[in-house]
């Protein structure tokens, strides 16, 4: 059948509008699928990846006040997400408390956030939602900062430079890090490479949460809660038994770093 100008033009229009309309429909998320609590805070962080040169200050005392200075608004606001995730856990166990049904999209949240810290959870109800909220907590800011100064060396160490690690987070695929030259024969572990400052501290604080090696400090976190009192790094850090293989020692040292640059602490809090 031999097709007209005017019946061409409209088959071509139609095709168009399909076609964008068909890209729409790609581009677009659909109002019933939102973008995950998850996705909405991490997005919101703008990367730092840039670390000063903390081995060119020579004045000890500058260079510890400097490291800190870098490093608590990255855990701050690391700390926030945590909150902000925290407080939609607490509002959906107060309506499953009473008996209200979630929605779909509250239940989805909610499984991204099972995902993040690694809690497998057969049912949503107040037993999971409470064992979530053990895992889903903050971390002192002074235990993250002594425990980077003591990982990284101050922020010295080539793998805080060049990978922005600084909590000695191993990886076990090869090319997933940087190699350590003191690597034993046999060993296959790597310094994990993170993209931004702020990856690596989220790594960190995920790692803290949701890891069983940390059972320890979670228990010891949930009962400082159940008595209303403070999160303090000086009971919280003996939960960090596992973190290194010198285990007890490893804690004294983080107890004698905390003790000696407690005025570097308390000046850079305020």
């Amino acid at each position: 059948m031999k097709t007209g100008r005017i019946g061409s033009f409209t088959l071509a229009l139609a095709l168009v509008i399909f076609a964008i309309f068909s890209l729409r429909v790609w581009l677009i998320p659909t109002i019933d699928e939102p973008e995950s609590i998850v996705s909405q805070l991490e997005n919101s962080v703008e990367p730092v990846t840039q670390v000063p040169d903390f081995s060119a200050i020579s004045d000890v005392g500058e260079k510890k006040r400097a490291f800190f200075d870098f490093l608590r608004p990255i855990i701050q606001q690391q700390n926030a997400i945590i909150t902000t995730e925290r407080e939609f856990i607490t509002e959906m166990l107060a309506l499953v408390e009473n008996d209200n049904t979630l929605s779909d999209t509250q239940l989805a949240q909610l499984n991204q956030l099972f995902d993040k810290y690694q809690y497998a959870a057969r049912n949503v109800d107040a037993k999971s939602l409470n064992s979530l909220l053990k895992r889903v907590d903050i971390i002192p800011e002074s235990m993250v900062l002594i425990q980077a100064a003591n990982e990284s060396g101050w922020g010295s160490s080539r793998f805080a430079r060049e990978g922005f690690n600084f909590f000695g987070e191993w990886c076990f695929s090869n090319g997933c890090g940087i190699v350590p030259s003191s690597r034993g024969s046999g060993k296959t572990h790597e310094v994990k490479v993170f993209p931004s400052v702020d990856a690596s501290v989220s790594s960190y604080m995920r790692n803290l949460n949701s890891n069983t090696a940390y059972t320890l400090f979670r228990s010891i976190r949930a009962d400082l809660r159940a008595q209303e009192a403070e999160l303090s790094a000086d009971q919280l850090i003996y939960g960090l038994v596992n973190y290194s293989e010198r285990q007890e020692a490893y804690i004294d040292e983080l107890l004698d770093m905390l003790r000696h640059n407690e005025k570097y602490l308390v000046k850079a809090d305020v």
